[in-house]
Parts: C-alpha cells; structure tokens; sequence
C-alpha cells in the first residue's frame, strides 16, 4: 500500500518566498505618537458624554500637541513615510474635526435639536476640507518658498483649540444655559469659515531655525512662565490664547500682502532686467560690423 502523503524533493527552479524586511524603530516612532493622539481624541468623545468635560478638553489640547511633534520627531530620526503621512492626517481628522464637534454638540448645541447638530457636522467636514487641501499643497512644487510660512486657512489643530472657547469662558464661571446656545453655533460656524478660508495664518515654521544668542536665555524664561501659567491658570491662559490667536489673524494677513507685493516686484524686476538684457544682446547681433 502506497503512503498518503509521499515524500517528495523540493524543486530547486522554485522561486523562493518573499520576505519582508524589518521595520526601523525610527520609523514606527512616529506612528506611535501618532496613535496615542488618536486614542485620546476618542477618549475625549467619551469623557465629553459622561460629563466630564474638563478632561475632554484636556484630551484635545495633548492630542494637538502629540500632533505638533509626530511630524518634527519623523523629520529628526528621518522616519518619515508616505503610510504616516496618511495616518496623520486621518488622525487628525477624528482629533481635531470629529470630537470637537460631538463635544461641543454634548455641551451646548444639543438644545438648539436638528440644527445643533447640523452645525457640528458643518464643522466636522470643514476640518475635513481643510486637512485634504493641507495634503495637496504640500505636493504642490511651484509653491514659492515664502509662503511655506504661511497656512492657508486655520489648520485643524489650531481650529480645534480655538472652537473651545466656549467652554473656557463656561470654567471661568460664564453661564452657558440654553440661550447660548445660538451664539455658540454662530461662532462654531465662523471658525469652520476660518478652516475653509483662504486667509493666510502663521505657520511658524522657520522658529527655531537660527536664534541670536542674546535671546536664548530670554526665551528659557519666557517659556517656563508660560508653562508655569498655563498649569496654574489654565482656562484663563487657554482663552487669553485663543483671543490672542483670532486678534493676530488680520496682522498676519497684511504681513502677508506686504511679503507678497515685494516679491512680486522683485519678479517684475527680474523679468525686466532679463528683457533689457535681451534687447541688448539683439541689438549688437544685427549691428553690422565697422
């Protein structure tokens, strides 16, 4: 009787399985960051429904740093990818577009019933929008330089902190009974505008490149107030922030008229000096000779 399963030779002409090749850990670093700012994004939806509203918030404004730095510790350990770049930004869409929304719907908007929630999915998309024409401009090639330091529009992060505001104002002791709750939609709804606009916002991007030396000890003791502050009075620097924040915006749009009109002369001179320089060359090609 012949066996079931006879042995057979391996056929050398087989090609050979294919392996995947280890990961780095600079690359899955990133990634982590970015999921743990996901995870609390989440879990901010769930401490906003169970009233506790205070660590949704707090959830928020850790994921919007967690978001500030994934990018910056890729870039550092040269870990970046195309996988986490996809991963960001759907992170950010829940953090920054969905769980605001449901939070500030839990919070006031709930009384206003069908357009309450309208207003937190008008929110919820223009976060949306705003992220997808994040990631097309930052493919776009003819972009000049000078504008990389600028945003078009509120990024989500920043449109996240600042839709807040409200419940700031309602920790400092400002009532937030049913009759706010229209005032609260109507400014939800202007910072959803923000996110969509084409208004330009500092990016800040090329802080921190060079610091003059007589600034660095000035910026450590700035930056440990501010800290010190945001610990001790955080609701009171939270909303000084964000008013400080919305204030800038029309100073940075005519930063940015003037930063755009001189390099636009300065690309009309150019164009001029290569014509002229073209009119000369001409000239002393068609003058015949003495």
């Amino acid at each position: 009787m012949k066996p079931l399963f006879p042995p057979f030779a391996p056929d050398p002409n087989e090609p050979r399985r294919r392996r995947f090749r280890p990961v780095p850990l600079r690359v899955i670093a990133p990634n982590l960051i970015t999921l743990f700012a996901l995870c609390l994004g989440l879990t901010a939806i769930r401490m906003a429904y169970e009233d506790r509203l205070e660590l949704a918030v707090y959830a928020i404004l850790v994921a919007a740093f967690l978001d500030g730095i994934d990018g910056r510790v890729a870039r550092l350990l040269k870990g970046t990818s195309r996988f986490g770049a996809e991963l960001d930004s759907l992170a950010d869409f829940v953090n920054f577009g969905v769980a605001p929304a449901l939070i500030i719907y839990s919070f006031t908007l709930e009384g206003l019933g069908g357009l309450g929630w309208v207003i937190a999915l008008v929110f919820a998309i223009a976060s949306c929008l705003r992220l997808a024409r994040f990631n097309v401009m930052l493919e776009d090639p003819a972009r000049p330089e000078w504008k990389k330091d600028f945003f078009v529009g509120m990024p989500a992060p920043a449109g996240a902190a600042a839709v807040f505001l409200p419940v700031y104002l309602h920790f400092l002791g400002l009532p937030m009974d049913g009759y706010m709750a229209f005032p609260v939609g109507l400014y939800m709804l202007a910072i959803a505008f923000l996110m969509v606009s084409s208004l330009p916002t500092y990016a800040g991007k090329s802080i921190g490149r060079r610091i003059p030396r007589s600034w660095v000890l000035p910026i450590f003791v700035a930056s440990v107030a501010f800290v010190a502050l945001l610990l001790t009075f955080t609701f009171q620097m939270l909303a000084l922030c964000t008013f400080a924040y919305l204030a800038a915006i029309p100073l940075t749009f005519a930063r940015y008229r003037r930063l755009e009109r001189e390099h636009l002369a300065e690309a009309r001179e150019v164009r001029e000096n290569a014509g002229s320089e073209d009119e000369t060359t001409t000239d002393q090609s068609t003058t015949p000779p003495s």
